[in-house]
């Protein structure tokens, strides 16, 4: 075996030698084309979630992180809450107060807990749709092709159905109906959805 060689090859082996990188996180939001009718203080692009479903299933990562944040800070609260309900005055036990049984005060403490819990997840819940509703609703989403043809299709059969000497005047200035860039490539989720109570997902 040549000296120059290191003695156990194993230990450079591509299993041992190899780093692995952690996968990075997939971008919630990509850069798009700005479009004719964003700010142009903006600049070119601005941030996007690619479509409808995107925005959903980051809405729903943001408020249920939110909320397990929560609800862990709370279990904490509320046994510290259940401890200090339950357990005896610090006056009982300067006047010869019998000890409480600690089967008694276990008792006491998980009804205690239970109810602070309950409270605490409902105030959770609000607290966490709250924090997400306004920045996810002022988010932009993506306008893909096929809006875009569907809004190409609306307005052609809405077209059809009009008299003979209109149409020439509807079709003026419409740029979405040609094969021209469309002015509008991106949406907020807001006006994308049209109510807030659809984020009641």
């Amino acid at each position: 075996m040549d000296p120059s060689l290191p003695q156990n090859l194993k230990e450079y082996s591509a299993s041992l030698t190899t780093i692995k990188f952690v996968r990075p996180l997939p971008l919630l939001r990509g850069p798009i084309p700005a479009g004719s009718l964003s700010d142009p203080s903006s600049g070119p692009y601005i941030l996007a979630f690619k479509d409808i479903a995107s925005w959903a299933d980051a809405y729903k990562s943001c408020e249920s992180k939110i909320i397990f944040q929560c609800e862990e800070g709370a279990r904490i609260r509320c046994a510290i809450t259940a401890s200090n309900k339950c357990k005896l005055a610090w006056w009982q036990s300067l006047i010869s107060w019998k000890s409480m049984d600690l089967t008694e005060r276990e008792r006491c403490e998980d009804i205690e807990m239970e109810v602070c819990l309950v409270a605490a997840k409902e105030k959770c819940v609000c607290f966490a749709k709250a924090k997400c509703t306004t920045p996810f609703l002022n988010a932009r989403i993506a306008v893909g092709e096929k809006e875009i043809m569907n809004k190409r299709v609306e307005r052609m059969v809405h077209a059809a159905s009009l008299p003979e000497e209109s149409k020439w005047v509807y079709f003026i200035g419409s740029d979405n109906l040609g094969g021209s860039k469309p002015s509008v490539t991106n949406s907020r989720a807001s006006q994308y959805l049209g109510h807030d109570s659809q984020l009641q997902m």
